[in-house]
């Protein structure tokens, strides 16, 4: 009789230590662990496994039907930017996460678990490579939009020195091919347009190692119709009309446990690498009339300066309307420390401020009748799949692509705008009404995609059937 880990495989799904990633990463890997012979193992460094477990120091752990074990970065103990530079952080990172990563893959084969799959998240191109090393088949799964990777994929062959030319006019339209609508200069992901001297900026240089890694799998296959498959958390009727020649695009999303029945998460899932206040806000949503509530929030990363937090507030109070706002205390002004009441309240009574919560929870309250996000992907197909409006502030990175708001030239949105985006999409006008229609048909249109049958339900069983014959 065959030995039961042969029997088996063993997908290994590895992250960076980013709230952003883990989150659609550990979902993906908890997913995954309800196919049927199908063992999962989740690994991010150990500063962020600590930050997940804070009990489990470093040790690999089974937490429901996953395995946790993490690897080493150089940074165990976490960074801050104020003590290490993204330039100091990526260097040490690229030498020594392979190097512990690879440890992990010769300490499961020795016990006789071999991993037979590696998928990865963005920023890590060196797992590509150490898959190779120990010849285990490897794949991308992209935490963005399919319009971002097309966007990235256009730049770095042969767009980069038109945007590069036209940086300064955000109105110019670039001709990309296989991607509706038009994208504009202003649309970019803000690394395209961004200087080499930039201190995010080695952010983006790991990236573009993610492509050439996938142009390498290109090269080396000798095939000239070979085409790596690339897992993307969206889903097909949500862009229906990106196209990349050079790569299989398999949308499997939204990949979020509470749109599965067979997949209810506990509360502490481990995905949270901040601590959720303990106000209770969600009983204060429940006294709240149904699509009333604004929930703001932007985010694990971005750090809003002072002149944002006052124009947000001004916004707020003038609206009228009850507010959840997330500040993050890494993130917390005095002046707004001051607003609040003893139970979290602001003097008025009419708005809650915490310092972290989860966001999908307050998403699919009845309550919330509105999301003022920065629209980071994560963000945004929560919102999507809950049916909630957006009024979106981006800031950086992809978030311009998700949407698009009204900021003024510093990219901070004016308190009288923010009032009138709340005031149409939360009205009683047309257009309101319009709006929340549209964002209901988003909410089944995403259902329907993860559904038994459905377009991304489809696509990630056949993705686990194809990386079943690979191991026979």
């Amino acid at each position: 009789m065959a030995d039961l880990h042969e029997q088996q495989q063993h997908i290994l799904v590895a992250t960076f230590p980013g709230q952003g990633h883990i989150n659609p990463a550990l979902h993906l890997a908890n997913r995954l662990a309800h196919f049927p012979t199908t063992h999962v193992t989740f690994s991010t460094t150990i500063s962020g496994h600590r930050r997940m477990f804070p009990s489990s120091s470093s040790s690999e752990l089974q937490h429901n039907l996953v395995t946790y074990s993490p690897f080493s970065d150089g940074h165990d103990d976490g960074i801050t930017r104020s003590n290490t530079s993204f330039s100091d952080y990526f260097s040490i990172y690229n030498r020594l996460g392979p190097l512990n990563f690879s440890n992990i893959l010769h300490s499961f084969a020795a016990r006789g678990r071999p991993v037979t799959c590696i998928i990865y998240t963005i920023l890590l191109p060196w797992v590509a490579d150490v898959a190779s090393d120990h010849g285990i088949p490897c794949f991308l799964y992209w935490i963005q939009a399919s319009t971002v990777f097309s966007v990235y994929q256009h730049f770095l062959h042969g767009y980069e020195t038109l945007i590069s030319t036209h940086a300064h006019d955000p109105l110019f339209t670039l001709p990309f091919p296989n991607l509706k609508p038009s994208i504009q200069i202003r649309d970019l992901p803000s690394f395209c347009i961004m200087s080499p001297d930039h201190p995010f900026y080695p952010i983006f240089e790991t990236l573009k190692e993610v492509f050439e890694k996938l142009e390498s799998q290109i090269k080396e296959s000798g095939g000239s119709n070979y085409k790596p498959k690339v897992l993307v958390n969206s889903f097909a009727e949500l862009e229906p009309d990106v196209d990349v020649d050079e790569v299989e695009l398999v949308p499997v999303g939204p990949v979020l446990p509470f749109l599965f029945e067979d997949q209810l998460q506990e509360e502490d899932d481990g995905s949270n690498l901040f601590k959720a206040d303990d106000k209770g806000y969600m009983q204060w949503l429940d006294s709240k009339e149904e699509g009333s509530v604004v929930y703001i929030s932007f985010g694990s990363f971005w750090e809003f300066k002072k002149e944002d937090m006052d124009e947000i507030l001004k916004g707020l109070k003038e609206s009228k309307r009850p507010y959840l706002w997330v500040v993050r205390k890494d993130n917390r002004e005095k002046e707004l420390l001051e607003i609040e009441g003893e139970e979290g309240d602001d003097q008025d009574g009419n708005g809650m401020m915490v310092e972290w919560c989860s966001q999908v929870r307050v998403l699919a309250h009845k309550a919330v009748g509105c999301f003022v996000t920065h629209c980071g992907w994560n963000s945004t197909l929560e919102s999507l799949s809950c049916g909630v409006p957006m009024v979106s502030v981006p800031q950086w990175t992809d978030q311009g692509m998700n949407a698009k708001s009204e900021v003024d030239g510093n990219g901070v949105v004016k308190g009288e705008e923010l009032v009138r985006c709340l005031e149409l999409v939360m009205g009683d006008g047309e257009k309101g009404v319009e709006i929340r229609t549209k964002a209901k048909m988003w909410k089944d249109e995403a259902l329907e995609a993860v559904s038994e049958g459905g377009s991304s339900d489809v696509n990630l069983k056949a993705f686990v059937d194809g990386i079943k014959k690979l191991i026979k």
